[in-house]
């Protein structure tokens, strides 16, 4: 069977960074789904090593907090990826609020909660997620939360490869990746956990920098440069240089109000300079944050109003 004796597109929905997402509905049973249609830019080449690495670890990852990926089509110049279907992104959703309206407190802890949940899932197996932004969460309305979009991710084996730097988008990278560090793991993704979990308290992005020196300034200003005494080895990374400005960490001023006591301890310990020094998620769905939260019923117990 082909694609389209199978699925009925009905929308386009998304671009990514491969090619367009549609809204599609299987012809037999109705069920919507997402369909990813693969750009090949060049036929000969057949599909991208990316798709292939998502496709290859989709089928592996199989988890109620990241998005199933149900079948595949490959024909001589298409691949098409075919992902359950839901509706809204966590950015989408934030962005739909009223000025005055923020996200419950609860239903915040249930997303975290979820997100470390399926990271602590991924780094079990090895696996990087690289890519980890609001719009990579996906979500429906009876409060659960899906990483999508492994486009990026790459399984990786200890000593970890020398990776390629452009991987995550700007306002959620890591410093030690902002730094040029040559070899990264799993607290990369821990770090972007951590500035999505301030987003959602806030609506803003902790730090929304517009280039890679930028990025890292607006880290410094609020977090304080980082130092040898604070990250060993920082002063040896290949971007960073001695002229940098040195930004004192004010440490009386929260970073972010929103959250309580046990919110801002979790959320520091999320942006930890030093990535061995991190939280990681195994350590982090234990903070005494979540000890309110029923886990049992974490996916069932908050409904969220479709906007």
């Amino acid at each position: 069977m082909t694609i389209s004796e199978d699925y009925e597109k009905i929308e386009k929905i998304g671009e990514g960074t491969y090619g367009l997402v549609f809204k599609a509905k299987h012809r037999k049973t109705n069920k919507i789904v997402a369909l990813k249609k693969i750009r090949l830019e060049n036929e000969d080449e057949g599909v991208p090593s990316t798709a292939m690495r998502e496709i290859s670890l989709l089928k592996e990852l199989q988890h109620p907090n990241i998005v199933h990926l149900r079948d595949v089509y490959l024909t001589e110049s298409r691949l098409y990826l075919v992902f359950e279907f839901l509706s809204m992104d966590l950015k989408r959703y934030l962005d739909s609020l009223a000025d005055d309206e923020y996200l419950d407190k609860m239903l915040i802890k249930s997303y975290l909660y979820q997100i470390l949940e399926a990271l602590l899932f991924c780094h079990k197996r090895r696996v990087i997620h690289r890519d980890l932004k609001p719009q990579n969460l996906l979500i429906d309305s009876n409060g659960v939360i899906k990483l999508a979009d492994f486009g990026l991710a790459r399984a990786f084996i200890i000593p970890v490869r020398a990776y390629t730097h452009e991987v995550v988008t700007l306002w959620y990278r890591a410093p030690e990746v902002l730094l040029g560090c040559p070899r990264y793991a799993t607290p990369v993704d821990v770090w972007s956990v951590g500035c999505i979990f301030a987003e959602m308290a806030t609506k803003k992005p902790l730090f929304h920098g517009d280039s890679e020196i930028d990025q890292l300034f607006r880290i410094f200003r609020t977090m304080g440069t980082p130092t040898e005494e604070t990250w060993p080895g920082v002063t040896q990374l290949k971007a960073y240089k001695s002229t940098f400005p040195c930004w004192k960490r004010n440490i009386c001023r929260a970073l972010v109000p929103q959250l309580d006591e046990q919110g801002q301890d979790l959320l520091e310990k999320m942006l930890i300079y030093d990535p061995q020094k991190r939280v990681n998620a195994k350590t982090a769905v234990l903070h005494p944050y979540f000890d309110d939260l029923d886990k049992d019923n974490v996916r069932s117990q908050i409904t969220v109003d479709d906007k």
